[in-house]
This record gives C-alpha cells, sequence and structure tokens, in this order.
C-alpha cells in the first residue's frame, strides 16, 4: 500500500482515547401513515432537527436526502452509540419539535 492511501484511510478512522473505528449506518425514515407530507417547510425544519440531534450526539452525516414521504441518512457515529439509540434520539426529538416548529400563530399545523 502506498502511503497515501493509508493516510486517506487514517484521516476516515475516527480515533477517541482507546479505540479506533470507522462505524457507518445508513437509515431511512418516514411518517407514520407514509403520506406526503415532508415538503417545504415541514422538510426543512425536519433537516434543521435531524443536523442538530446528529450534532448533540457527535454524529458525522455523510448524507441525507429528506423526500415527500421519507428521509434517507447516511452517518458515522461512535461505538457508544447503538443504532436503534440512534434512530430513538431522532425520531423521538422530530416528533416533539416538528409540530412546535412548524405551527401557525393559531395553533394549528399547516
Amino acid at each position: 500500500m502506498s502511503s497515501n492511501v493509508r493516510c486517506m484511510e487514517c484521516k476516515e478512522l475516527r480515533h477517541d482515547r482507546y479505540t479506533v473505528s470507522l462505524l457507518t449506518d445508513y437509515m431511512v425514515f418516514s411518517p407514520k401513515y407514509r403520506g406526503k407530507t415532508l415538503a417545504g417547510v415541514v422538510a426543512l425544519a425536519l433537516d434543521g432537527i435531524i443536523r442538530k440531534t446528529c450534532k448533540d450526539l457527535n454524529i458525522e452525516i455523510i448524507d441525507r436526502a429528506v423526500n415527500v414521504d421519507h428521509v434517507h441518512s447516511f452517518i458515522k457515529y461512535l461505538p457508544k452509540y447503538s443504532v436503534s439509540y440512534i434512530a430513538k434520539r431522532i425520531i423521538g426529538r422530530s416528533s416533539r419539535e416538528l409540530p412546535e416548529s412548524i405551527s401557525t400563530p393559531q395553533g394549528m399545523v399547516q
């Protein structure tokens, strides 16, 4: 192996105090009834919530796409978190904060 290839591999690995890891996962989230609800303001709000949750957990988002009926996320995460824990945190926070962020002054969701 050349030194350039080794250097690129080292940059992709996540180095912590006692571990070296490269954990990635591809997740797809969809609304409860799979309706075409993730458009416009809702999509922007959801994107911000996912970004904020991943930042709080020190998760790197490699790629993300918000479609009208589902969300694709490709992430790199720490070994101390399980995939189910990450999914619960993202889904839980988005279910709490999304209605608040897109509600109108009358309290009705658009």
